[in-house]
């Protein structure tokens, strides 16, 4: 077995790969529109070991439950169906208000939205609805904590993903599609 901290696979997505990585504690990042060598490095960076593909360890490895797993929700969920409710995540690196943001939005059942203000006053912080939003742009393990869900107050569908990959028109395209995917239609916001 190799020495690693986590394991990586890569899967078709529709907008192109979706890669999915995973520790021995559990589903540790997911991403979209990047290339599996950026998708590497980055994980890499951020947990401080490197990563290996997850066809070079044994079958046997603790951490291809988790992969596993993580894959056959996304799998799930890209089909238009909930993705199983029994997904761990490795988040130990994220700071603990990520934490809690991604805790609270994990709850958000299919099918179903919360506004940013919502999910601040859950956890507690009723004034952050801006900061809930910079927490789910931070989100590594997007569509398995679905940050997808969380709309503006007004009821549009507000931002999505932060500012890492495409623009803003392709992003909000991607969070319609997944919303329509669960039966949810949300307008975008003008400007």
């Amino acid at each position: 077995m190799l020495d690693q901290a986590a394991i990586r696979t890569t899967i078709a997505g529709p907008w192109g790969p979706l890669h999915v990585a995973a520790t021995e504690r559990g589903i540790v990042a997911v991403e979209w529109l990047t290339t599996e060598i950026t998708f590497d490095a980055a994980l890499a960076r951020r947990l401080g070991s490197p990563v290996a593909n997850a066809g070079d360890v044994d079958d046997d490895d603790p951490r291809r439950a988790w992969l596993d797993a993580g894959v056959a929700a996304l799998e799930r969920l890209l089909d238009g169906h909930p993705a199983s409710a029994d997904l761990r995540f490795d988040l130990a690196d994220r700071p603990a208000w990520d934490r809690r943001v991604l805790d609270a939005v994990a709850g958000i059942g299919w099918g179903r939205t919360a506004s940013y203000g919502e999910i601040a006053r859950r956890i507690g912080a009723p004034r952050a609805a801006r900061a809930v939003g910079g927490a789910l742009g931070r989100n590594p393990v997007a569509l398995l904590i679905p940050c997808h869900r969380v709309i503006a107050a007004d009821g549009t569908i507000g931002g999505y993903g932060g500012d890492g990959w495409g623009s803003r028109e392709e992003r909000l395209a991607i969070k319609r599609d997944l919303l329509l995917r669960e039966g949810v239609t949300v307008v975008a916001q003008d400007g």
